[in-house]
């Protein structure tokens, strides 16, 4: 017997968009250093994944929506993974987690800081920053700055 689709099994007004997870890049100092974490990764029997201890509940709805993993790194969210499924697995200890099995290639996207928590978030479509155009760099130094701030910086005599 075939599964039911996402839309028979979540009200309509619940698909809006897209939901994605976002989590803090524990150990990476910038993206480099994830990039070059996750080719060990992919070079490894594991595959690339992420293994967390609690499995999203909305799981559905991130698969079946074509969501992603947005890393945040260094304070900063900065890029984003597909993830392509999720599986339960069992850690060396023989606890239960979950895999979050993830498209190879880190996707830039418009940064913003975040704030420091634990575990990982579900994040939707609507506050999810949009990805940087082919060959946009990601701003820098006072440029990275939300515009009011720097207004009220410059208006300081600050910058």
């Amino acid at each position: 017997m075939d599964k039911p689709s996402l839309a028979q099994r979540v009200p309509r007004a619940q698909i809006a968009g897209v939901l994605h997870i976002i989590k803090l890049a524990v150990g990476p100092k910038d993206v480099a250093a994830l990039e070059r974490a996750q080719a060990q990764r992919v070079a490894s029997a594991e595959g690339l994944r992420h293994v967390t201890r609690m499995a999203p509940r909305r799981a559905p709805e991130i698969l079946e929506g074509g969501g992603s993993l947005y890393w945040v790194v260094a304070g900063i969210l900065r890029v984003r993974q597909r993830i392509l499924a999720i599986e339960p697995v069992k850690r060396a200890d023989g606890t239960a987690a979950t895999a979050l099995i993830l498209q190879p290639g880190l996707v830039p996207v418009h940064p913003r800081p975040v704030k420091p928590f634990q575990g990982w978030r579900y994040l939707s479509a609507e506050t999810a920053p949009p990805d940087l155009a082919e060959g946009e760099a990601a701003a820098e130094g006072i440029e990275a700055l939300p515009p009011k701030l720097r207004r009220e910086l410059a208006d300081l005599g600050l910058i």
